[in-house]
């Protein structure tokens, strides 16, 4: 069995109503300048919140401009805020992007290093400020993950910064905050955590450490995305889908994702599609292309799934290819790249930049050339 390093925030709350937790332990902190970067729809669900912490004698800045895709510029302009704020601590209270942002300026803000030297892995020098993150989309894992995405407009490529300088030093996972997620930003988010789990498992550096929440967090978002995606008020289904995401979450330091998501970079620095979108309309064809490397691997995601065994790992996998194919059309997820106002035109340049994003590709458990990346975005016409 090879080594191993997992690395997590310090401290990981779950459970419906545990933003009052973080509210009661960072004012134990004693950290008094908290630098708050969060989105505009959330800052009703967190108003109680910041209140309380304003009355323990917080002084809060509060950040709410992160677009859906942020941009190296958003990202340092934001960073300028924070310094000039005088910020002593961060809080990312929302999707995806936000967090990746918030653990940026945590990282940055009293560095004399730029973020645009830093993509790729293990170039930040030195921990930054307290930081904790809150999840409000179940989703991209990203409060426990070492990784943040930034698109850098110089050549319209989304890149990544991984850094076990960029783990949260907490996460509180609170369901509750996912309650008034839109379906359609379920859907998305629900197939992107969906298929860190996946993409984990099927790794070519997959391990039996990762392994146990990969599988749990397939059958739990396997068996809710269509449930929370049809009825958002559907409580259980929540927790679920949050407890699925921050599996996939602890998936992605260790482990990391593979040729899905290399191939969506290109969809969101290019068209600016969104990222779990972009996840999850590649999804389905990428398995089919990978089974044929590990059948018994994609076979025991098919059994996650809740699908029976077929007669052989190949017919059990397929059964698991089709079952995505059909639960992203359930969940509203478009089945071809036209849908998302993509030309046809554009597949060989989305080919080539996705062949730069060999971080994640030497991870796939089966090799992808410039062709075969052609040939599956070609498949989605």
């Amino acid at each position: 069995m090879k080594p191993i390093t997992l690395l997590q925030p310090q401290r990981i709350v779950f459970g419906t109503g545990c933003i009052k937790t973080f509210a009661t332990e960072y004012l134990a902190t004693g950290l008094r300048r908290l630098f708050v970067l969060t989105a505009p729809p959330i800052r009703p669900l967190i108003e109680e919140t910041l209140q309380t912490l304003t009355q323990g004698g917080v002084a809060i800045e509060v950040e709410d401009g992160i677009t859906a895709e942020p941009t190296l510029t958003d990202f340092n302009t934001i960073l300028d805020k924070a310094r000039s704020f005088g910020a002593d601590s961060v809080a990312g209270i929302g999707g995806g992007s936000v967090l990746d942002v918030a653990k940026l300026v945590s990282a940055f803000a009293n560095s004399q290093q730029k973020a645009e030297d830093c993509f790729g892995t293990g170039l930040i020098k030195a921990r930054g400020l307290w930081m904790a993150c809150l999840p409000t989309t179940a989703g991209t894992g990203s409060e426990v993950s070492p990784n943040a995405i930034l698109l850098d407009e110089r050549d319209h490529l989304k890149k990544g910064i991984v850094s076990p300088f960029l783990l949260a030093d907490a996460a509180y996972v609170d369901p509750q905050l996912t309650w008034t997620v839109p379906p359609k930003v379920t859907a998305d988010t629900g197939m992107d955590a969906l298929t860190h789990c996946i993409e984990a498992y099927t790794n070519k550096f997959a391990h039996p450490c990762v392994d146990i929440y990969a599988l749990k967090g397939i059958q739990l978002i396997a068996a809710n995305l269509e449930k929370a995606v049809g009825n958002p008020q559907d409580k259980e289904a929540r927790e679920a889908l949050a407890l699925g995401s921050l599996y996939g979450g602890l998936c992605l330091g260790p482990v990391n994702t593979a040729a899905v998501h290399a191939l969506s970079y290109p969809l969101g620095g290019e068209f600016h599609i969104p990222h779990g979108l972009s996840n999850a309309i590649l999804l389905p064809s990428v398995m089919r292309f990978n089974t044929p490397a590990c059948p018994k691997r994609y076979a025991q995601v098919a059994v996650a799934f809740g699908l029976p065994e077929g007669a052989t790992a190949e017919e059990t996998a397929q059964r698991g290819v089709d079952f995505i194919y059909q639960l992203a059309a359930k969940v509203g997820i478009p089945q071809k790249l036209t849908a998302l106002n993509i030309p046809q035109t554009a597949v060989p340049a989305m080919a080539t930049a996705a062949m730069q994003v060999q971080r994640l590709l030497k991870n796939n458990p089966r090799e992808v050339t410039e062709q075969d990346a052609r040939d599956i975005y070609n498949s989605l016409y």
